[in-house]
């Protein structure tokens, strides 16, 4: 973003409490973090639940702030500081409003492509892997970390340049009619969805209906210019492309598979253009190593032949070869060469708590997944654990899972069930209780199984059973806190 506060007030519908001293100078970027606050750039203060972002407007003033938009009153010691230091006080009814309000209105100064990607697992990486192949070639802003909600959303926008090629935008949901909120703004010119599964259907009811609001992303696509790009594995690609009509009104399909495509796709079920993975496995440590398949995009010619490369990836897991085609068909459709992307997805690196590999002083091999987590996540991370080498056991420790509603029980079962390719399971929190009972259920040694209620209690376990050579998987839903496990062991 590059608006002056003359703009901000303009586009928010804000007073100007305090004007600049330079009335044209360029605010640059956005936060309402007030440990991130750069020189020059505009602090949002929001209103949450425990702290209060007004109250700490005289520090952000104080390290360079250029701006602040606040919605109630300020003490006249900030006041005084803001006109001193030449910055602007703007209020607005509401901060967080506000906040996407002004994205509205930058979203129409951006010139590149604006790629959304949602689906209820893989997000997060699949939108770091289409970061990652979209640098190879072109200026990249992408959503940080899994800023993926309704500030989140905004933020990724304003962060970018007008002249910015590419902007690559998560979206998360929990209900009906999340994603065509943010797409309202977002506009996006392209969609990418991972796949549809379980994640949310305690609001939801089912997954047609998880398929229904994932779609309201396809149906805010540009007539006739819009590119929806879909996982020819997933089932539910089928169903939404019928709720939604997109190809009626002109909207591209690229498909991506992680399998070849004679497995997922039946005869002339293959769009015009796809990208898909062949001769697919995974090394000694989890890594998937495959054939990158392409076939339909320009700047491979003939376009009606099948283009390959091999991929090496650094990311570990089956499921990640998905995510890495699904990148590749956006760089692919972006004009990107094949050995670029391929390079690309081999340099991506994962992100702090999904799928980290750390060791231990006792050389124990922890494998920290503990962001977050639900069915499809689960069994995706314990088939990669389960196929990774090890000369000592695969330990595995897995939490509670949230937002399942009367799902919940199966669903952990489900889990459990998938959890017997381990040598040692610990089981934490209320819901993991019926994970243990499903890894009894398949054929689990009861002397394999344990059932704890805390953090504490599983670490104090491990510490005591863990040997050297032993691998380890820790995950669950984010509020379990698991991750203490994987600092207490390695730190």
């Amino acid at each position: 973003m590059r608006l002056n506060a003359k703009q901000v007030c303009a586009y928010t519908g804000g007073t100007m409490v305090v004007p600049p001293l330079a009335s044209k100078e360029l605010l640059c970027g956005v936060t309402w973090d007030s440990r991130e606050v750069e020189p020059g750039c505009l602090f949002v203060a929001l209103m949450g639940e425990k702290v209060n972002g007004h109250s700490f407007v005289g520090s952000v003033l104080s390290a360079g702030a250029g701006a602040v938009l606040v919605m109630e009153p300020l003490p006249q010691t900030d006041l005084m500081l803001a006109r001193e230091l030449g910055a602007a006080v703007i209020e607005v009814a509401d901060t967080a409003s506000a906040l996407t309000d002004l994205a509205r209105e930058w979203r129409g100064h951006l010139k590149g492509h604006v790629v959304a990607i949602t689906g209820s697992t893989g997000k997060t990486t699949a939108k770091n892997l289409v970061r990652d192949v979209c640098a190879a070639g072109k200026t990249v802003v992408a959503t940080k970390a899994n800023q993926n909600n309704e500030l989140g959303v905004p933020r990724t926008l304003l962060s970018a340049d007008a002249d910015t090629q590419v902007v690559v935008v998560e979206m998360g949901m929990r209900g009906r009619g999340q994603i065509a909120a943010l797409c309202d703004f977002v506009r996006p010119d392209w969609g990418l969805i991972t796949n549809v599964g379980e994640s949310h259907i305690e609001l939801l009811g089912s997954r047609e209906n998880i398929a229904r609001a994932k779609g309201e992303l396809l149906e805010a696509l540009p007539s006739g210019t819009g590119i929806a790009f879909l996982n020819g594995e997933d089932d539910a690609t089928a169903f939404m492309a019928q709720q939604t009509q997109f190809a009626a009104r002109g909207v591209e399909e690229v498909r991506f598979n992680g399998r070849p495509a004679a497995d997922c796709l039946a005869p002339g079920q293959v769009p015009a253009a796809a990208v898909w993975a062949e001769d697919a496995f995974l090394d000694e440590e989890g890594h998937p190593l495959f054939t990158l398949c392409a076939q339909g995009f320009e700047g491979l010619e003939p376009l009606d032949e099948v283009h390959r490369v091999p991929v090496a990836m650094a990311l570990r897991g089956y499921h990640n070869i998905c995510n890495g085609c699904a990148a590749a068909a956006v760089g692919l459709r972006l004009g990107l060469g094949l050995q670029a992307v391929a390079e690309a997805l081999g340099a991506s690196l994962p992100e702090s708590g999904r799928q980290e590999v750390l060791k231990t002083r006792d050389g124990v091999t922890v494998v920290n997944d503990a962001y977050n987590a639900n069915p499809d996540s689960m069994r995706a991370a314990l088939r990669t654990f389960a196929a990774m080498e090890t000369s000592g056991r695969h330990v595995a420790v897995l939490g509670d899972m949230g937002e399942l509603g009367d799902f919940a029980e199966s669903c952990h079962r489900g889990v459990g069930r998938a959890a017997v390719c381990c040598d040692r399971l610990i089981c934490v929190g209320p819901l993991s209780r019926f994970t243990a009972q499903g890894a009894l259920e398949a054929g689990m040694d009861a002397a394999a199984v344990t059932a704890v209620d805390s953090v504490g209690q599983a670490l104090a376990l491990l510490e005591t059973e863990l040997s050297p050579h032993d691998a380890l998987l820790v995950k669950a839903s984010h509020y379990m806190g698991l991750g203490r496990i994987a600092d207490g062991l390695v730190n």
